[in-house]
């Protein structure tokens, strides 16, 4: 598996997965009436921050991107969001994604990373964080409408590099 700088040319492969994850209703928060256009700028971040996708053997795995956490005086934290596509998921790509933008901050110079938003639900990613070194600082009860388990906490987690 390669970790590499998402291209324009990705974006139309990385969509498909993205709309599954999305329209799933069981992880992000983002509309569910997007189109392709509109949810490019949600994911293809632009400098200082980053899109990347795992590849192997020409086919898509996954995506992060990261970058600051908040502009100006807390751009000193980064954060970070991931996407493993459905169909490749348990053969360690949220890992490699995950290390890859850990290390990618650390030597960007960030003191630590904090994801915003990880749905308490979402066990696996739960789990990878703190095994990544993530600690849950704290849960916001009933902050995401699951589609399935209706209002669930949202936990904020944090590493300090």
């Amino acid at each position: 598996m390669e970790i590499r700088d998402a291209t324009p040319e990705d974006w139309p492969r990385i969509y498909p997965f993205f709309a599954a994850i999305v329209d799933a209703g069981g992880t992000y928060a983002y509309p569910t009436d997007h189109t392709v256009e509109s949810a490019r700028p949600w994911w293809m971040s632009e400098p200082p921050g980053l899109t990347v996708v795992a590849e192997s053997e020409g086919q898509l795995l996954g995506s992060a991107k990261m970058g600051p956490n908040r502009p100006g005086r807390g751009a000193h934290i980064a954060t970070a969001s991931f996407m493993v596509d459905p169909a490749h998921q348990g053969r360690g790509v949220g890992k490699a994604l995950g290390s890859y933008a850990v290390e990618w901050a650390r030597s960007a110079g960030y003191v630590g990373m904090q994801f915003n938003a990880v749905v308490e639900t979402n066990v696996v990613a739960v789990r990878l964080w703190q095994q990544l070194g993530f600690t849950i600082m704290t849960t916001i009860p009933e902050a995401y409408d699951h589609r399935v388990n209706g209002l669930v906490g949202l936990h904020v987690m944090y590493q300090k590099f």
